[in-house]
């Protein structure tokens, strides 16, 4: 029982770090970083100390995945519309709206595994299902709209990057899924990360990006790397060692009510009522969707 707590605990820490990724992201854009140089720095950095972790406590998975060719292509694939394109959509979603928009905006992303899943299998949505697509649905509209029909309370960019963050963090859990049941996620995720931010940096040629070094920057970085991604997914790791890949899961959820708060509190970010009003309903409908998971998880291990 103390386990659990301590893994509970462990695994809500680690969903708050995540939230604090994205507001640190804003500041950096705040400051004038390009969210291209943003993107190739948080992948390279921690993609290296994620293998460097990998190469200490899991070594055999690390040089087993580096000889299997097929599933460096797959780790390829995963590195670029799993990892790169979805940090890209991510940050430019909240270059375009503010760091919790964009977090519950990408949190739309369990409706579209849903959705997948259901047309993969052939399968009809349950009435959970069919409930969680609705508020998710009603979510978004409002956060786009405030209620009104004839505009768009965000920017048409802001949503469309949204949207399509949502849509590639999707592929980065769809993608990886039988690379990491053979070689673990610690070494398919560190080097997906390295690969991703290699793509970016020689693809996009960010090094060419204006780039100032100072305490801010450092901060915002520290953020957004050393807290937001490092620490966040090692503890969240830890976590699901501790209370398994479903609980661990719906515990991480708070990501996106961790961000709301910290895009108050650091940024002075203001939210309408209708704002609120849609990111609970996308909240309410991803909760439903995890607690379903968690039934019945525990009804087949019953």
């Amino acid at each position: 029982m103390a386990e659990k707590r301590l893994g509970t605990l462990i695994t809500l820490i680690a969903g708050i770090a995540w939230g604090l990724s994205g507001v640190s992201g804003q500041y950096l854009i705040g400051r004038g970083m390009s969210v291209q140089l943003i993107t190739s720095m948080r992948l390279m950095v921690s993609g290296l100390v994620l293998l460097g972790l990998c190469a200490v406590t899991a070594r055999r998975n690390l040089l087993a995945l580096l000889k299997n060719g097929r599933a460096m292509l797959a780790v390829c694939f995963f590195a670029l519309f799993g990892l790169a394109l979805n940090q890209l959509a991510y940050l430019q979603a909240i270059a375009y709206t503010n760091a919790a928009t964009a977090t519950v905006l990408q949190y739309l992303c369990p409706i579209l595994v849903l959705a997948y899943t259901c047309l993969k299998d052939r399968q009809r949505p349950t009435g959970v299902e069919v409930i969680s697509i609705v508020l998710a649905i009603v979510g978004t509209f409002f956060i786009a709209t405030h209620g009104q029909l004839t505009e768009l309370a965000i920017t048409p960019l802001g949503l469309a990057w949204g949207l399509f963050s949502a849509l590639t963090y999707a592929l980065y859990i769809i993608l990886p899924a039988q690379v990491i049941d053979q070689y673990g996620s610690l070494s398919v995720i560190g080097l997906g990360m390295l690969m991703g931010g290699l793509m970016v940096t020689f693809g996009l040629q960010t090094w060419q990006e204006p780039f100032q070094l100072d305490s801010g920057s450092v901060f915002g970085l520290v953020g957004i790397v050393g807290v937001g991604t490092i620490f966040a997914y090692t503890v969240f790791l830890k976590g699901v060692t501790m209370v398994g890949p479903v609980n661990a899961s719906l515990l991480a959820s708070i990501e996106p009510v961790a961000s709301i708060i910290f895009a108050v509190w650091l940024v002075n970010e203001v939210f309408t009522s209708m704002d609120l009003v849609g990111m609970v309903c996308i909240l309410l409908a991803v909760l439903l969707i995890s607690l379903k998971d968690r039934m019945i998880s525990e009804k087949s291990i019953g």
